[in-house]
């Protein structure tokens, strides 16, 4: 299955790392955190390591750890906008439950 970016996000992230000038893509992760158990985990990637697992959606390299894949298999990331809100949105199948805050989850 793998991870995807909506179109939306890629284009986000595209201009993310065209204004920081550098970068071979965005890591996702995850890391044990929250009231539910596990945070996700953004940030850019200026190299893909020997085990990592690279996906690509709409010219935009997504690097996953083989750990964090057990949990992101099938997530597909969007970028939204609600009012003055904006931000990344995850859509995880893999998810059972999520904290009232948004920030963790459970699978």
């Amino acid at each position: 299955m793998g991870v995807t970016l909506t179109e939306q996000a890629a284009d986000r992230v595209k201009k993310f790392l065209e204004n920081r000038g550098k970068g071979v893509g965005l890591r996702l992760g995850v890391k044990t955190s929250g009231c539910s158990g596990m945070a996700y985990v953004l940030e850019f990637a200026d190299t893909i390591e020997e085990q990592d697992q690279v996906f690509e959606s709409h010219g935009v390299k997504v690097i996953v750890d083989p750990k964090s894949l057990l949990y992101l298999d099938g997530t597909e990331l969007d970028y939204t906008r609600e009012g003055l809100n904006e931000g990344f949105k995850f859509n995880n199948p893999n998810v059972k439950e999520s904290c009232g805050c948004g920030e963790s989850f459970t699978v």
